[in-house]
């Protein structure tokens, strides 16, 4: 066989000394499409961010067309014609085709004056070769999402792109567009283009794979070509794993009715014209946790936010809590309610670093902490000496940054902070996201403490053993809609994932 197109050897890489790739391996042929897939979290990112140079300290080797390389920056992986088209795309909207295309770029002259009509020329060329209805001199906003990737596309080959990396290009397509888009990645790969495409997508990966290979926790599983590798197969590669029986879930008699949608629906954050949630239904009972199964851009992340308000009184259905009327506008209001949400992103949207533990623990609950509008400090003390026994936290003193404790230890303050505004209804969002083992196992004894006490959880995790242990009942979403729901007696993970990825749950027994 030819040299292959591109070849990562054995590429490994840690942060922080936690390995989170551990000698895989990847190859693409000019020509192909190769889907590289994986759970979430099983190390495809890292992997093509080591390879479009965002990570330039790994081990391993990269070698292209026969030469080993090893990319410093993305610009220098560009300029050896390695290109990747994000989820979320690079493109500003205000801003001509052409003046996107070549952004950073631009075609200049001998002294230095850009060259307008070289740079149009060229643009019209790219989007003629693309089947690309857009027009140079025209701002990229006017055009739909999917007219949009075309551009993206056409950004990557004007600099002679001969790998292109599509990261979930689809999440935000009509069918149409995904047809469209398709068809012009068959067009590349008859160039001798080489595609590697990722999706959580069933669907999309028979449809346009010639070889998948899979990665599991940051390993190599496998290659295979497309027809050697049934379904069932792939989502046995990418699962791989039994439940850890550390996980223990104390059983509970679910009580009234916490938390009930009604046809609940939240517009997409980043204004594209599908909802990122549409039309969920669901209860959720007094000592009940449910789970939201679902891959990136299935709605659960987006659900739960909304739930909480983070995007303001922009949802639709029908809420209620406890019985009673909820509309959800702001946090605060949601707080007021009983209903409080632990963030996926604690050092961004759940903790606030610089401040003391005590601080941060408190920092929800103020209201309550500071009768006439003045904080009572002693008070405040208590609240937070009473929380740290709680949860264990480790700390030398609470007046201590929650910034320098422990991914453990900052989990379980931002959890107790959530726990002094007494919910009733909990939304945990990746509650054992970079915490330990140890940690973890304290996290799954209070959920089970939660629960026993008579409040409602809403899981959303992207540890499967974790879904299945600690769920009584699991949601499935893709594409903000519910696909299946499972109770203990069926909820497997090939079943779960596959309802993840758009089917019914029943594709395996």
């Amino acid at each position: 066989m030819s040299v292959p197109l591109l070849e990562m050897k054995e590429i490994s890489k840690s942060f922080s000394g936690q390995r989170v790739l551990q000698e895989v391996r990847f190859d693409l042929r000019a020509g192909e499409t190769h889907v590289l897939a994986g759970e979430n979290g099983a190390g495809k990112s890292t992997l093509m961010r080591i390879l479009s140079g965002v990570y330039p300290e790994y081990e391993g080797d990269i070698v292209l067309n026969g030469t080993k390389l090893r990319f410093k920056s993305p610009q220098d992986a560009a300029r050896h014609g390695i290109s990747i088209i994000h989820q979320e795309l690079s493109l500003i909207p205000s801003m001509t085709v052409s003046d996107n295309i070549f952004l950073a770029r631009e075609r200049t002259g001998r002294a230095g004056w850009l060259r307008f009509s070289r740079e149009e020329k060229n643009c019209a060329a790219l989007l003629e070769r693309l089947g690309v209805a857009a027009r140079a001199g025209t701002r990229v906003g006017e055009y739909s999402i999917g007219v949009q990737q075309s551009i993206e596309i056409a950004k990557a080959l004007a600099f002679n792109a001969r790998v292109l990396v599509m990261d979930e290009p689809t999440s935000a397509l009509t069918e149409p567009e995904v047809e469209r888009l398709f068809s012009v990645m068959d067009g590349l790969k008859q160039d001798g283009c080489g595609i590697i495409y990722i999706s959580h997508k069933m669907e999309e990966i028979y449809r346009v794979a010639d070889r998948i290979t899979v990665l599991r926790d940051g390993r190599y599983i496998g290659t295979a070509d497309r027809d050697d590798l049934p379904r069932d197969g792939l989502i046995k590669w990418m699962i791989g794993r039994t439940v850890d029986e550390q996980i223990h879930r104390d059983p509970q008699t679910p009580g009234a009715v916490a938390l009930e949608l009604e046809r609940f629906t939240v517009p997409d954050p980043g204004g594209r014209p599908r909802p990122a949630v549409n039309g969920v239904s669901l209860l959720l009972r007094r000592g009940e946790i449910v789970g939201l199964a679902g891959l990136q851009g299935s709605g659960s992340d987006v659900l739960v936010n909304g739930l909480y308000g983070a995007y303001g009184p922009v949802t639709g259905g029908q809420v209620r809590v406890e019985g009673a009327v909820y509309r959800p506008r702001s946090p605060k209001y949601a707080l007021d309610r009983g209903v409080a949400l632990l963030s996926n992103d604690r050092k961004r949207e759940g903790l606030v670093a610089p401040m003391s533990v005590t601080h941060n623990i408190s920092l929800a609950a103020l209201p309550r902490l500071s009768p006439g509008g003045l904080l009572r400090d002693a008070l405040e003390r208590n609240v937070a000496e009473r929380r740290k026994a709680d949860f264990g936290i480790r700390v030398a003193s609470l007046a201590q940054a929650v910034g320098t404790l422990s991914g453990g230890n900052q989990q379980k303050v931002a959890l107790a902070k959530c726990l002094e505004v007494e919910p009733r209804v909990l939304l945990l969002n990746e509650p054992t996201r970079g915490v330990d083992v140890g940690a973890k196992q304290e996290i799954y004894a209070l959920m089970n403490m939660w629960t026993a006490a008579g409040i409602a959880l809403l899981l959303i995790t992207s540890e499967m053993p974790e879904m299945l242990a600690l769920s009584d009942r699991i949601l499935a979403l893709h594409q903000g809609k519910v696909t299946a729901e499972f109770d203990r007696s069926n909820a497997t993970p090939e079943a779960v994932l596959a309802a993840s990825m758009g089917g019914t749950g029943k594709e395996t027994p």
